[in-house]
């Protein structure tokens, strides 16, 4: 009889703990879109005000931020520095490879997105370059803003869920 409450306890607590975790996962990719916001931001006062060739900057903008974001920046500049006969887009994809096991949070969209930046910036001239990163930044702040929005709802059903969810199961079991 007590092995299955403790099996009734174990399911009970993996089920909320999911239901965390979930909610976690929610709050870490707005947490890395706005971390990304930032550093798009500053890497176009690096373009548009510094001048600064796109190797140059994304060094720049990688070596200000710590993390896995600064990272990615660091390895295009790399990239960059080291290519032949490569394409900007190549080499970005190449660095948003490595970042995707380094940044699980985002979603496949937020990748997608990323990508198609990396298409359209380094071969343009300084203008292009400007509108891309806004085209860019503008639909990265829908992004940030849905995610806001349904923050406190999608975390409160995503840990309520895990902890029904876990009861349900549990009254089913016994």
């Amino acid at each position: 009889m007590i092995g299955k409450w403790i099996g009734a306890a174990c399911i009970l607590c993996a089920s909320w703990g999911m239901g965390l975790w979930l909610a976690a996962q929610w709050k870490g990719r707005l947490k890395v879109l706005e971390q990304l916001r930032r550093m798009v931001y500053f890497l176009k006062g690096e373009i548009t005000y510094s001048r600064a060739p796109l190797e140059e900057a994304l060094k720049r903008v990688g070596r200000r931020e710590d993390g896995s974001l600064g990272r990615l920046f660091e390895r295009a500049a790399e990239g960059i520095a080291g290519r032949q006969g490569e394409s900007f887009g190549a080499i970005w994809e190449g660095s948003l490879a490595e970042g995707k096991q380094e940044i699980p949070v985002l979603s496949g969209e937020d990748w997608e997105q990323l990508r198609e930046l990396g298409e359209h910036l380094g071969y343009l001239d300084v203008d292009m370059q400007e509108r891309t990163l806004l085209l860019y930044l503008e639909q990265l702040d829908l992004s940030i803003e849905y995610l806001r929005t349904h923050r406190r709802e999608r975390c409160r059903l995503y840990t309520s869920l895990g902890a029904a969810g876990g009861m349900f199961l549990v009254l089913i079991l016994l």
